[in-house]
C-alpha cells in the first residue's frame, strides 16, 4: 500500500489484524510498516511510539467487544443478562485472541475518562450488576469479580489449560451459576459495617 494510504485509523485497523494473526506481542511498529511497505519512520506522522499505537488499539477492540456484549444483554436483567453478557465476553476472547489481549493493557486514566468506548463499557457492565441491587464499593468489588473470572477461564481455555474429561461448556455454565448466585447473595458493605458497629443504632 502507498504511503499516502495511511492514516491513523487504518494503522490501528491494521494492528488490530496484525493482533490477530501474530499475537498481541507481535504488534509492533516495525512489523506495521512492513505491511504497508514503508520505513518506521514513516508511521510517526500517525502515531507517537508503540505504546500510543497499542493504547489506541486497546480502546478500538474495546469498543467491538463491548457493542458485541451490549447486543447480546439488551432486553434482558439478572441472570439472563448475567448469561448473556459472559457467554459474549468468552466467544469475543476466544474468537480473537489477539484484539482479546489488547483489552488487557492498562490505559491512562485520562484517556480512559474521554473514551466511549470505556464509557460504554462501564455502562453496559455497571447497569447489568445494578440489576442484583449493588451499589458501590459492592459494584468495583463484583465487575473485579467477574473479569478476573472471565478472563482467567478463557486464558485457561485458550491455552489448553483443562485436560479434564468434563466438558468445558458445562463447567462454564456452572461457573456463571455460582456467580449468578454470589451476586444475588453478595455481602453488601453498609450491612457489613452495621454488623460491625453492633447494629443500626450501634449498640
Amino acid at each position: 500500500m502507498p504511503r499516502a494510504g495511511l492514516s491513523t485509523d487504518r494503522l490501528v485497523e491494521a494492528a488490530a489484524e496484525l493482533a490477530d494473526e501474530a499475537g498481541f506481542d507481535g504488534v509492533t511498529l516495525s512489523a506495521l510498516a512492513r505491511r504497508f511497505g514503508v520505513k518506521d519512520a514513516s508511521l510517526y506522522s500517525h502515531v507517537r511510539n508503540l505504546q500510543d499505537l497499542r493504547t489506541r488499539l486497546a480502546l478500538l477492540v474495546g469498543g467491538e467487544m463491548i457493542d458485541r456484549i451490549a447486543a447480546a444483554v439488551a432486553g434482558l436483567a439478572g441472570r439472563d443478562a448475567l448469561v448473556a453478557f459472559a457467554g459474549a465476553y468468552r466467544q469475543y476472547a476466544l474468537q480473537y485472541p489477539g484484539r482479546y489481549a489488547a483489552t488487557q493493557i492498562r490505559v491512562d486514566r485520562d484517556l480512559a475518562a474521554d473514551s466511549p468506548a470505556l464509557r460504554r463499557t462501564a455502562e453496559v457492565t455497571y447497569g447489568m450488576l445494578r440489576a442484583y441491587g449493588l451499589d458501590e464499593p459492592d459494584l468495583t468489588d463484583a465487575v473485579r469479580l467477574l473479569r478476573s473470572t472471565f478472563h482467567g477461564y478463557c486464558a485457561l481455555e485458550a491455552g489448553g489449560g483443562f485436560g479434564a474429561p468434563r466438558d468445558v461448556q458445562r463447567s462454564w455454565d456452572k461457573a456463571v451459576d455460582a456467580l449468578h448466585m454470589a451476586l444475588t447473595h453478595w455481602p453488601r458493605e453498609n450491612e457489613k459495617a452495621v454488623v460491625d458497629a453492633g447494629g443500626p443504632e450501634g449498640d
